[in-house]
């Protein structure tokens, strides 16, 4: 696949993930995705990736991602922007707060035959868990 047929694979992931349209999603990502960054440890496999997601869902159900720059080379694209949301469920033992939250993300996709097969994701954690605090 060519380079922009790569950063639009991984645009309209993400844009399907901001909708939560779980269809979309499985029609872009491997079934055997590996996704690390986003958890202790890497998941593995389709249905943990969207576990993670619905973790994510809960806590902004109103989620969007605002990408800033995309960069394709090879077979891989990062993307680099912030996540911003409502905090109306809990997250990581903090209980919904109410209030918005931005910050930065960064994320690297594999993508392989039309489908994201590995997903490294960063997020400035810090500056979340400072705007949750009461």
């Amino acid at each position: 696949m060519s380079l922009e047929q790569n950063k639009a694979i991984a645009l309209k992931f993400y844009e399907a993930f901001d909708q939560q349209d779980v269809e979309q999603g499985r029609k872009l990502i491997s079934a055997n995705i590996v996704s690390q960054g986003l958890d202790a440890k890497p998941l593995k496999g389709y249905d943990a990736v969207m576990q993670y997601g619905s973790k994510m869902f809960a806590a902004f159900p109103d989620g969007r991602h605002i990408l800033e720059e995309v960069i394709a080379e090879g077979d891989k694209v990062v993307t680099r922007g912030t996540f911003s949301g409502t905090h109306q469920g809990e997250l990581m033992g903090i209980p919904p707060t109410g209030k918005q939250v931005i910050f930065s993300v960064i994320h690297i996709d594999r993508i392989v035959d039309g489908k994201i097969v590995e997903h490294w994701g960063q997020a400035d954690v810090f500056s979340l868990m400072q705007q949750l605090q009461t």
